[in-house]
């Protein structure tokens, strides 16, 4: 394990799951049926990762958030079903938090998801559910980029900020990693461009999360651990 940091707490949609592209097709869906403006779909993605709410909001600033999200959820009910697919984790997911597990390292989720959805999502892949000793939802605590995510998952381990690391993919879990103290990486090919997140709080943007060991070890090195 490295002695620089004991938690890595992961985002997970744009970060483990390569769901990106499934939210921004399905939020589109969800637009064309309830006729609402259209939006282009840059403007949709660069939302993922906010509380669902604060997205709408930025989105729709004209429209009663709190209206629009009951629509929304009332329309995302009635189509999901039993025909609804989880989103795969990316390429090389389950044997990095073996390997990060197995290291030595405790792991975490802080994610924009509802509590269902993330939920859902862990019974899918059964393998990351146990992989992780706590997560935090945007719909039971506040929503990136807020930091109390962050800081109820300290809480909780009694991990000291500076011992924590978050990974995620856009510039809100930056920003609420700064917030709450901890350091952050960012990974390309999220919800945020490579240039959005070097202009983060980022201490480095990975090409990819299977990157994130050898970030680890030269961060080891680095501190003359």
């Amino acid at each position: 394990m490295s002695a620089a940091f004991e938690l890595i707490v992961f985002d997970w949609d744009g970060t483990l799951a390569d769901s990106t592209g499934p939210i921004v097709a399905g939020m589109q869906r969800a637009i064309a049926a309830l006729g609402l403006p259209p939006r282009d779909d840059d403007a949709i993605r660069a939302l993922i990762g906010l509380g669902f709410r604060d997205g709408l909001q930025l989105l729709y600033p004209d429209r009663d958030p709190a209206r629009l999200e009951a629509e929304l959820l009332a329309h995302r009910r009635g189509v999901v079903d039993g025909t609804h697919e989880e989103a795969p984790l990316y390429p090389g997911v389950p044997e990095l938090l073996t390997a990060l597990g197995q290291g030595g390292y405790r792991l975490a989720v802080a994610t924009g998801k509802s509590r269902v959805g993330l939920d859902r999502a862990l019974m899918h892949h059964r393998f990351a559910d146990a992989a992780f000793i706590a997560t935090r939802t945007a719909d039971e605590t506040a929503a990136k980029p807020h930091p109390r995510m962050l800081h109820e998952l300290l809480e909780h381990t009694g991990v000291a900020p500076e011992r924590a690391l978050m990974v995620g993919d856009t510039d809100y879990d930056m920003v609420m990693a700064e917030a709450a103290g901890v350091p952050a990486i960012a990974v390309d090919g999220g919800a945020h461009s490579a240039d959005r997140l070097r202009a983060s709080p980022a201490l480095t943007v990975l090409a990819s999360i299977v990157e994130l060991p050898g970030w680890l070890a030269a961060s080891t090195h680095r501190r003359g651990a």
